[in-house]
């Protein structure tokens, strides 16, 4: 595929720039103010779909975001490749931890990125790495060099559970029909160690609420006479850990598939160091589940974290208060086979057995996705791995990642297909964070390495 690496490279400094063109646009799917900047952000997509030479553009409607579909198929006989990606992003709160505007990318240099960084929300995730398909697929088309069909899935619901996805791929099933779905909202373990994740772990997400008195109360007049809300949530919420960090929510291990001491070993052949992830992070010691390395805590083993927590009084001075409501966010990673309906009633059940009856609790679920493994002794793999060893010169790593990609387990459900996720970023990346950033080096070699995945994979269909 000479010509396809010769017209990437040609094409460099405008694949680029018009990357930085979609990361202005605040598509912030979670925040309603931000509506009108999704929207153009589909539209965006669709234009550039449109302009590389797609065929069948659409931006289709749902309850919610629209999916923007496209595709180009060369031979009905030939294998085809679904691409899914994600335009919608983060919020960027919050703002002043950014060392610049998160809607006005700049590129800077890093330790880990001497080459460059591309600091924006969606830098990394996802719209970094899902433009890295429309240019690889520009580059093969007008290089006549595309070796199979492709069609696009792009959505704009990713970041709050993709809400109206499943909907969509119902009804949608003969226009999605495939043989793999290729995803890139992964990542790598080092710009020199590439990687394919072979596993996702699932989420339950839900939001409590503590309530105590009818109204906020004078500390001093009734201080120390009714229940406190966030005295009571902060102690319901330590509870759920025990004295080995295992999570203490009665039943919430007992489909949790173990991994072979076998398994373990090989996972830990994996390049790490606990020092490095330590000073990346500025701590001065690490936390987890005893019995398990760090990199097993953030792949193979379910977790319970609070992702947010208020009452009272936050603002600026002193207002003596009890307040009447408090407030938490928390999310459970899960892992094979633990399913995300049971594991949120189990929270459910036992949040409302361990409060007290001075206060009242409310727990409302938000999203959730299951648990994923993909096959390494596929074709899609095969094809991947051989792929990254032609762009990287050498063989990449199979990971588990620690994160979610609920959809997966939807695709295979509903439509039957397995997915390969061939992703290009780092941990380092801070995707969620302030300062997201993406390396030029991997959006690049993201785009170099894409279409060696299609001809791999149409040669070894054959």
């Amino acid at each position: 595929m000479n010509a396809t690496q010769n017209f990437i490279q040609e094409n460099k400094d405008r694949f680029l720039s018009e990357l930085v063109d979609l990361l202005k646009i605040p598509s912030v799917s979670a925040d309603a103010s931000y509506a009108e900047h999704v929207h153009k952000t589909a539209e965006s997509v669709a234009n550039h779909l449109t302009i590389i030479g797609l065929d069948n553009v659409e931006i289709c409607k749902t309850a919610g975001y629209s999916v923007v579909y496209a595709e180009k198929i060369i031979d009905a006989t030939l294998p085809t490749v679904l691409v899914y990606g994600h335009y919608d992003v983060q919020p960027a709160d919050p703002i002043d931890l950014w060392t610049s505007p998160p809607f006005e990318p700049v590129i800077k240099t890093t330790a880990v990125h001497p080459e460059g960084a591309i600091f924006a929300r969606g830098a990394c995730d996802d719209k970094g790495q899902m433009f890295m398909h429309v240019k690889a697929m520009e580059a093969m088309l007008k290089t006549g060099e595309l070796p199979c069909n492709v069609k696009f899935m792009i959505e704009g619901e990713e970041e709050i559970g993709s809400t109206n996805l499943a909907i969509f791929v119902e009804n949608n099933v003969e226009k999605l029909k495939a043989d793999i779905i290729l995803i890139s909202d992964t990542g790598m373990i080092a710009n020199d160690v590439p990687a394919i994740t072979t596993g996702l772990r699932g989420l339950s997400y839900v939001e409590v609420e503590v309530t105590g008195p009818n109204r906020d109360l004078h500390s001093g007049l009734y201080g120390g006479c009714v229940a406190n809300p966030i005295n009571i949530l902060t102690k319901m919420i330590a509870s759920m850990h025990d004295e080995n960090n295992r999570i203490a929510i009665p039943g919430f291990y007992d489909k949790v598939v173990d991994l072979t001491d076998e398994e373990r070993a090989e996972m830990a052949k994996a390049p790490f160091s606990l020092e490095k992830y330590c000073e990346a992070l500025n701590l001065a010691d690490i936390s987890g589940e005893k019995g398990y390395s760090t990199m097993e805590r953030g792949s193979i083993r379910p977790t319970l974290d609070v992702n947010g927590i208020w009452g009272g009084y936050t603002g600026e001075g002193a207002k003596t208060v009890i307040p009447s409501k408090a407030f938490a966010k928390i999310s459970m990673r899960l892992v094979p086979d633990q399913d995300p309906h049971e594991i949120t009633q189990l929270f459910t059940d036992h949040f409302n057995a361990i409060a007290p009856g001075s206060v009242r609790v409310k727990v409302v679920p938000h999203h959730g996705g299951e648990p994923v493994v993909t096959p390494t002794n596929s074709i899609a793999y095969q094809a991947a791995s051989m792929a990254y060893e032609t762009t990287f010169n050498k063989k990449p790593i199979p990971v588990r990642s620690g994160g979610s990609i609920p959809i997966v387990a939807m695709f295979e459900k509903i439509l039957g297909l397995k997915t390969i996720l061939m992703g290009f970023g780092l941990d380092s990346d801070a995707i969620h964070s302030p300062n997201e950033h993406y390396g030029l080096f991997n959006f690049y070699k993201g785009i170099e390495t894409i279409p060696h995945f299609y001809k791999n994979f149409a040669d070894l269909s054959k």
